[in-house]
């Protein structure tokens, strides 16, 4: 038979943390734990954002479309985990496993892009801030999230085919807990260095071009905040700065790690854990540095929650 489809009649077993099964009960529980949190949280900033006309800005915009990411990338993969660490079933359809690699390929490579995006606005906020609602109006918001969601699921609907399709001689057995292409990419029976040399170029166009624009960005950023003469306007911008910063550190750190080496040069423990805290940890602590670090978050909530008990009163 032909080894090209082997792979596409039956079920993938994802393997995940079978190995270690005395942390399989335990880890089911921390991470049940924190998708709920996730999911809490991330539903929170959507709201806020969207019912507090004093949020109505380009920034709460984008972190809209952050926690909407973040939502959906959590959700791709991790109630398939939940279910696979609670049983012995460890099994995902070929369909469900295209699926997931799709999205987690697709949203992560949106959420790269939308992170650029968001240094863009803090540039504009920070370096024009007379010029700040006239650059940034609503149509070119529109369009520059539509440029991060079509990218993203441009370089999804290219990589996903290509690593689905790589002979496999038979194995279904995925060493991850989740269908992520470089755990694909080395259940492959043929030598990968082509297409690890296509997802080395495209790494380089979806998570370094953006994050050196990043960087770049907020070069700009603390020039200008260090010319700020009032200490409390220097103090507000590091602030609104400090938390973009934190989420780009978090999540580059992991993204950067995992695709840029995507053959078998780590440990495939090192990979999971890491995989697990860019899937979970990351998403769980983005609505909690926007809120601790951001008054106007904070606010919107506190009028929130005193109009809801104004009419509770009522």
């Amino acid at each position: 038979m032909d080894g090209t489809n082997d792979s596409t009649q039956g079920n993938f077993i994802l393997l995940g943390f079978s190995n270690h099964p005395h942390l399989e009960r335990i880890l089911f529980v921390v991470i049940l734990i924190a998708y709920l949190l996730t999911l809490m949280g991330n539903t929170t900033i959507i709201l806020v954002s969207r019912l507090d006309p004093h949020l109505h800005t380009p920034m709460y915009f984008f972190l809209t479309h952050l926690s909407f990411l973040d939502l959906s990338f959590t959700t791709s993969s991790i109630p398939q985990l939940l279910y696979n660490l609670n049983g012995h079933d460890k099994t995902i359809s070929y369909t469900g496993c295209a699926i997931q690699l799709f999205l987690f390929l697709g949203l992560g490579g949106v959420e790269c892009l939308l992170l650029a995006v968001m240094a863009y606005d803090r540039f504009v906020a920070v370096c024009k801030p007379l010029h700040y609602l006239v650059i940034m109006n609503p149509r070119l918001c529109m369009g520059l999230v539509l440029v991060a969601w079509g990218c993203g699921v441009a370089n999804s609907l290219v990589m996903s085919p290509v690593t689905l399709q790589l002979p496999r001689c038979g194995r279904h057995s995925v060493d991850h807990f989740l269908c992520e292409m470089p755990a694909l990419i080395r259940m492959a029976c043929v030598n990968t260095a082509a297409i690890e040399g296509t997802v080395f170029v495209l790494a380089v166009g979806i998570v370094l071009s953006p994050l050196v624009f990043i960087l770049v960005s907020y070069g700009y950023i603390v020039r200008a905040v260090l010319q700020i003469q009032p200490v409390s306007g220097r103090q507000k911008a590091f602030n609104t700065c400090g938390s973009h910063l934190t989420v780009v550190s978090l999540f580059y750190g992991n993204i950067i790690y995992m695709y840029m080496q995507p053959g078998n040069s780590s440990s495939q423990d090192q990979s999971k854990f890491l995989t697990l805290f860019y899937n979970i940890v990351t998403p769980l602590l983005n609505p909690l540095i926007y809120t601790l670090r951001n008054k106007e978050v904070k606010g919107a909530l506190r009028r929130m929650l005193l109009d809801n008990r104004g009419v509770g009163k009522e």
